[in-house]
Order: structure tokens, then sequence, then C-alpha cells
């Protein structure tokens, strides 16, 4: 797979587009806190991470075929919905007063911790 095979396979799997940046193929629409991009480098390709305007390097390849492969995987698992069944709406709204017990009490604990120190 080519740049531009990866940007096809990425549009038919739904990613979203401002989830990566691939110089000269596809480039971010929005430009958001973070991104990932695939760029050519004079000994392979690099697949990276863009945030908040500083770039940090996740892996280095020796064929573009290996970075997108890789790259694909990596926004294939990150923009695919959680397994498993979604707990429903009735269920959360039942557990308010619970949830709410437990932030107080998190709160409390933490507030008494940075009293302490």
């Amino acid at each position: 797979m080519d740049s531009a095979e990866l940007v096809e396979r990425l549009r038919e799997a739904d990613v979203p587009e401002a989830f990566y940046d691939i110089p000269g193929v596809h480039d971010v629409p929005i430009q958001l806190d973070a991104y990932y991009f695939l760029c050519r480098e004079a000994d392979g390709w690099t697949v990276g991470l863009r945030q908040r305007s500083q770039d940090s390097v996740i892996r280095r390849f020796a064929t573009e075929t290996e970075a997108c492969a890789y790259l694909y995987d990596t926004l294939i698992q990150l923009s695919s919905p959680p397994s498993g069944p979604a707990q429903p709406l009735e269920e959360l709204l039942a557990d308010t007063e619970e949830i709410q017990r437990q932030a107080w009490e998190d709160f409390d604990r933490r507030r008494g911790a940075a009293d302490d120190g």
C-alpha cells in the first residue's frame, strides 16, 4: 500500500480526516491539538504524532508500505468504537446520585491530600 491507497482505505473505513496528515497526499482539514503524520525522509518513512505543534516520532520504517500499514492499523484501532455493549442511558441516569457521591468523596480526599502537602 502506498500513501494514496492509505488515504482511500482510511476514507472507506470512515476514519476522521482530521486524525492524519500525509504531506502531498492528504492535508489535515482542521488543525486539532493532536494528529498523526506520515512523511518521507532521506532514509525511509516516519510515522509520528503532532501534539500542540510538537512532532514526536513514533516509528521509522524502511519502506512506504510498512509505514502505511502501521499508520492504517493505528488509526483503525483509534477510530473504532469500543467493543462490548454500551451501558444504556437509563442505567447511567439511575446512578447519578452514586456517581456524584463518589465524585465528592474523591474531591474531598484529594483536597485533603493537597492541604497536607
